[in-house]
C-alpha cells in the first residue's frame, strides 16, 4: 500500500503532539512537512530525527504557512492536518478552503486520536480563549490539593521555540532551571509561578515521555495537572476537565477553535472575571453553557488585581505592559495591568506605538488592534532587547508590569515600575474547592 503524504499546520506545539501520537510510527503515512504560524521566527527549522522516529532519519522540515499551496503541489499531498489553537472559525475554514482548492483533504484530529492515558488521576485546565485565567486557576487547584496532602505535578502545554531535541522533556523545579532551558518570556510567565509556589512543572516536545517522567517524578506524584495553553484541548485523558470562559469575550466560546470543544468536554466551567464583566455578558455565557453542556458544574469567579506599590502610578502617566499572547492572537483589549492602572489612579495610559523598536513594530503591524498597551514579546534575545528599548524610550512616569513574571528580572527597566498580582477567587456556590473535594474523595478516599 502506498503512503499518504501529509502536511501538519501548527505553531510549535499541538502540531508536534499530533505527529507524535498519530503519525510518527505509522507506516501508512508520510509527513513531508510542518508549517509554522502565530509565533514569530519558528519556521526554517527541522523536527529532528531524534524525535521524528525511524521513518524520518533526516527529520522533517518546517516551512512558513504562506508556502502551503506550493508544498501541497510539490509533494502530492493527500491531507493537511490543522494543529494550532485560538483561531476563529472563519480562519479555520479559510485555511480549509485553501487546502481543498489546492487538491488536498483538510483534517481536524479529535481528543480520542491524540489524548494519552495516565497512570495517575489527571485534572485538565483548559479555556475558550487565550488569557481567560488558566494559570491562576492551575495555581489555585494545586494549593487546594497540596493542603489535602497530595503531591501535584503540573504539565504545561508546549512552547518549544528553541532546540527541539534538547527540549524533549524539561523539568522545572528551581528558578535556575529557567536559565538552564533558555526560556522565552512566554515560557517563564507560565513556569515561574509554579516554581515559586514550590511545585514541579514539566514541559517540552514529547508528551508521552513527559507524562511518564512526571508520573515518576523524584519528589513524588499523586495527581497530574494539565496546565493548558491558548484554548487547546488537553493532551491527556482527564478525570476532571475544567474549562474557563471569559464574559469579557462573551460570544467567543462558540466562535473560536477549539474553545467550543473545551466547553463541550468540561465537567466544570469557571466563568472568570465576573467582577469586571457586565451582568448581561455573564448571563450570556451562562445561557450558552446551559444550552451546549447542561451537565457541567458552573462556577463564578473573579481575578482581583493588586499592585506591589500603588503609589508609583497614582496620578502618573504610565506605560502598561501585558502578557503578549493574550493581546496578540488572544485578541484581548485590556488585561490585568490596564485594570490595575485604572483602579489605582493612573492619570493616563501612554500609547507605546510612537516609541516602538525593532520587531515590536512588526507585532503591531500584524496585530493593530492591540492599541495603547505594550505586549511583552520575548521569544528571542532580539525581541527582549526591543522590549527593553521600547519601555525605556517611552515618555512616561512609570511602568505597570501586568505580566505573570517580574520583567525586571530579565530586562533592565530604567523607570519606576510596579507589578500586578492576580489570583482566582471563587464566588458563591458551587465553588472550585467543592469540585476538588469531590475529586479527592473519589480518587483518594
Amino acid at each position: 500500500m502506498s503512503k499518504s503524504n501529509i502536511i501538519i499546520l501548527g505553531a510549535a506545539g499541538r502540531d508536534f503532539h499530533n505527529f507524535n501520537t498519530k503519525y510518527r510510527d505509522h507506516d501508512r503515512y508520510n509527513v513531508v512537512a510542518f508549517t509554522a504560524a502565530q509565533i514569530p521566527d519558528i519556521d526554517g527549522r527541522k523536527y529532528p530525527a531524534e524525535l521524528a522516529g525511524k521513518n524520518y532519519p533526516d527529520g522533517i522540515p518546517i516551512f512558513t504557512e504562506s508556502e502551503l499551496e506550493t508544498l501541497i503541489e510539490k509533494h502530492d499531498v493527500h491531507a493537511v492536518v490543522f494543529s494550532y489553537s485560538d483561531v476563529s472559525y472563519n480562519h479555520v475554514m479559510s485555511l480549509s478552503s485553501r487546502v481543498n482548492a489546492a487538491g488536498a483533504n483538510f483534517i481536524l484530529l479529535g481528543p480520542d486520536a491524540t489524548m494519552i492515558k495516565s497512570a495517575k488521576p489527571v485534572i485538565s485546565v483548559c479555556a475558550t480563549r487565550t488569557g481567560v485565567g488558566k494559570s491562576q486557576t492551575s495555581r489555585a487547584i494545586i494549593e487546594v490539593l497540596m493542603e489535602a496532602g497530595l503531591k501535584v505535578v503540573a504539565i504545561r502545554h508546549p512552547m518549544p521555540y528553541g532546540d527541539l531535541a534538547k527540549q524533549r522533556v524539561q523539568r522545572y523545579a528551581e528558578l535556575s532551571d529557567l536559565e538552564k532551558h533558555e526560556c522565552t518570556i512566554e515560557e517563564m510567565e507560565e513556569y515561574e509561578p509554579h516554581i515559586v509556589r514550590g511545585n514541579v512543572i514539566y514541559a517540552g516536545v514529547d508528551y508521552a515521555d513527559i507524562l511518564r517522567a512526571a508520573e515518576n517524578d523524584p519528589d513524588g506524584c499523586d495527581v497530574i495537572l494539565w496546565d493548558g495553553g491558548n484554548n487547546d484541548f488537553s493532551f491527556y485523558k482527564s478525570d476532571l476537565y475544567i474549562t474557563l470562559a471569559d464574559p469579557l469575550r462573551a460570544g467567543h466560546g462558540l466562535n473560536y477553535y477549539p474553545g467550543e470543544v473545551n466547553l463541550r468536554l468540561a465537567d466544570a466551567i469557571i466563568i472568570n472575571k465576573v467582577d469586571t464583566a457586565s451582568l448581561e455578558a455573564t448571563q450570556l455565557v451562562t445561557n450558552t453553557i446551559h444550552r451546549i453542556n447542561p451537565d457541567a458544574t458552573i462556577i463564578d469567579a473573579a481575578s482581583p488585581v493588586r499592585l506591589s506599590d500603588p503609589s508609583i502610578i497614582r496620578d502618573k502617566k504610565v506605560l502598561v505592559v501585558e502578557d503578549g499572547p493574550s493581546l496578540t492572537h488572544g485578541g484581548m483589549k485590556i488585561g490585568a495591568g490596564s485594570v490595575a492602572a485604572m483602579k489605582n489612579g493612573a492619570r493616563e495610559m501612554i500609547d507605546p506605538r510612537p516609541y516602538l523598536k525593532g520587531k515590536l513594530k512588526e507585532t503591531f503591524e500584524i496585530y493593530p488592534e492591540v492599541g495603547n498597551i505594550l505586549p511583552a514579546m520575548g521569544y528571542s534575545a532580539q525581541q527582549l532587547k526591543d522590549l527593553e528599548s521600547t519601555i525605556n524610550n517611552t515618555e512616561c512616569d512609570a511602568v505597570v508590569i501586568g505580566t505573570p513574571i517580574d520583567l525586571n528580572r530579565v530586562i533592565k527597566i530604567e523607570k519606576p515600575s510596579t507589578r500586578v498580582f492576580y489570583d482566582l477567587q471563587s464566588i458563591g456556590y458551587p465553588n472550585l474547592e467543592g469540585v476538588l473535594k469531590s475529586f479527592v474523595n473519589k480518587h483518594f478516599n
